[in-house]
């Protein structure tokens, strides 16, 4: 019986990682796509803002 219990806790590792693989592969796309990249877009030009900004000071 100690292979069982030698076997339990990798098995269950492995069903709950392919559940978070599922998870991740099925919530690609869909409705929610665009709203997702909007934000990433979003952030992306207030990260350049900033770092252009930071440029613009004259340095002393």
């Amino acid at each position: 019986m100690d292979y069982v219990s030698a076997l339990v806790p990798p098995v269950v590792m492995a069903v709950l990682f392919i559940g978070v693989i599922v998870t991740m592969v099925k919530s690609q796309g869909g409705a929610n796509k665009a709203k997702e990249d909007a934000v990433v877009d979003a952030t992306l030009a207030r990260a350049e803002q900033t770092r252009q900004a930071g440029q613009d000071r004259p340095v002393s």
